[in-house]
């Protein structure tokens, strides 16, 4: 697709998500352009809604449950349930994506979040995880070309509301990308990412 249409987009399907995943989506992307994360870290199966209104809007995405997922080989071993905290990331993955086709350039990086309550669990035999997530702020600053983007989020598993996370946050960077990877290279180690030079 061309970028055009890609910010014109209001769901997304799993091929395209993975196409995202893969830097291979948009045929024209701009030089600095969103990659979700690959499978197994994507936590989304597609992206069902999405409505930008200004300054806000909501963007709401699924995940097929397997008994087959690799996190319930590992946790726990006689109790596997979904982390938690992917359920969180599932929600910046959201969040990014949303600032990205709102017209964000860069690499997204996670901000954090306010609150985080748990109510339920993701076992093996559920089937789907719905991420509801109304956006209060997105915002582009100008000076640096870097964006951000807030939400409050919902999680229903197979229709029961289980946990609510306040204010997940996420920016959009410019010139943070490590293309080169595994090479050492300019951005070949981390810490903070604006050092104010």
């Amino acid at each position: 697709m061309l970028y055009a249409e890609y910010t014109e987009r209001d769901h997304f399907t799993y091929e395209e998500l993975l196409g995202l995943s893969q830097g291979n989506l948009v045929d024209d992307a701009p030089e600095q352009f969103i990659r979700l994360p690959a499978p197994p870290m994507l936590m989304l199966s597609r992206v069902v809604e999405l409505e930008r209104r200004g300054a806000r809007g909501r963007i709401v995405g699924e995940q097929d449950i397997n008994v087959a997922d690799w996190f319930f080989h590992c946790h726990f071993r006689g109790d596997p349930v979904q982390p938690g905290c992917l359920g969180v990331d599932a929600i910046w993955q959201l969040v990014g994506l949303y600032t990205s086709v709102c017209g964000a350039p860069g690499s997204g990086r996670a901000l954090g979040c306010k609150e985080v309550e748990f109510a339920g669990q993701i076992r093996p035999y559920n089937k789907v995880v719905r991420y509801e997530v109304d956006i209060r702020r997105f915002s582009q600053l100008k000076e640096s070309g870097s964006a951000v983007s807030i939400g409050t989020a919902k999680v229903f598993v197979d229709g029961e509301h289980i946990y609510t996370v306040k204010d997940a946050k996420v920016g959009m960077f410019l010139d943070i990308g490590y293309p080169d990877y595994p090479r050492r290279s300019t951005n070949s180690l981390g810490g903070i990412m604006d050092r104010g030079q």
